[in-house]
């Protein structure tokens, strides 16, 4: 049995403990439950989260675990020294270490970080980089994996590297069965940006929503006006009017915006040919999708991807 030491500490993020939950699903998976649990603060005894309620935790000196990992707190709290020298120990001992969200500056702190590549919460991103600049922070992704440390974004991308945890343990298949049963997307890879172009967008309505979601699973048809309308029920007039209230914008330009988001998490998570991506997502040819990512990015596509190189 793998053993999870999850590490908490005063006023933690109990958020962050839903990465607890993929593993709990993904022994339901099995006839003997692979991954054991447990909840590890410096001392030991009832630790309070920032909500303001206490969980029991072991003391960190009681034993070693195959996987650790840390989980972040809403104001990047200096730790004791105990606690970095823990952690130290844990990257030897460990087979792997990782924090969620703003986990990753107590990682930074223990020097376990230095000359990796890791992420973080997008709103603390800048303030990491000025303090750890020996560490590679690379502030949109949602999280990353250098050797055998892995660092997430905000609390809820933690459920995406636990559910990258899985699929290494027990495969591709299973990591599927666990995201489902949680009632999620499957895990976003690594290199897909913190922003949503949906979330973005900010529809109100069901009718609006029900198009924009037609649109994202429909991005290499021509979604047109009038076929985005059928999706919400509308008449062409209608659509294009309720859309605008609410979105800010036209039809045409938010499914650009979807259609550059793909296109994106296409470049960064796979090696498909740019004639391709731009096919699949809908632009059609690579031109039309070069000056979409110029508007939306400023680069053009091939910049993108050779940075993307990197995951």
């Amino acid at each position: 049995m793998q053993s999870v030491g999850l590490i908490i500490y005063p006023n933690f993020q109990s958020l962050g403990l839903a990465v607890s939950t993929v593993f709990e699903h993904a022994n339901t998976l099995v006839d003997e439950p692979l991954y054991e649990l447990v909840l590890v603060s410096e001392h030991g005894g009832i630790v309070k989260s920032s909500q303001g309620f206490g969980i029991d935790t072991v003391p960190m000196n009681s034993r070693a675990f195959d996987t650790v990992i840390v989980i972040g707190d809403n104001e990047c709290a200096p730790q004791s020294e105990g606690m970095l020298e823990y952690l130290r120990d844990a990257s030897v001992r460990s087979r792997r270490v990782a924090a969620v969200c703003t986990g990753a500056f107590i990682l930074a702190a223990a020097g376990l970080l230095d000359g990796r590549r890791a992420t973080t919460h997008w709103h603390f991103a800048r303030a990491f980089q000025r303090a750890y600049p020996l560490v590679k922070m690379e502030e949109d992704r949602i999280f990353i994996n250098d050797g055998h440390i892995w660092t997430s974004a905000g609390m809820t991308a933690g459920i995406d590297l636990a559910l990258a945890l899985v699929e290494n343990d027990m495969g591709i298949a299973n990591a599927r069965n666990v995201a489902r049963k949680l009632v999620v997307y499957h895990r976003r890879a690594g290199g897909q940006s913190q922003f949503s172009a949906l979330l973005e967008l900010d529809a109100r309505s069901d009718r609006v929503q029900n198009a924009l979601a037609y649109a994202k699973e429909n991005l290499s048809a021509e979604l047109s006006v009038e076929e985005l309308a059928g999706a919400a029920s509308l008449s062409p007039r209608q659509f294009s009017r309720l859309f605008r209230e609410e979105t800010g914008q036209s039809p045409a330009k938010a499914v650009e915006h979807l259609r550059v988001e793909a296109a994106r998490v296409m470049m960064e998570s796979g090696r498909h040919p740019i004639e391709v991506i731009a096919r699949e997502t809908g632009f059609g040819d690579r031109e039309r999708m070069r000056r979409a990512f110029l508007r939306a990015f400023g680069q053009p596509p091939q910049a993108i991807q050779r940075t993307s190189g990197l995951q």
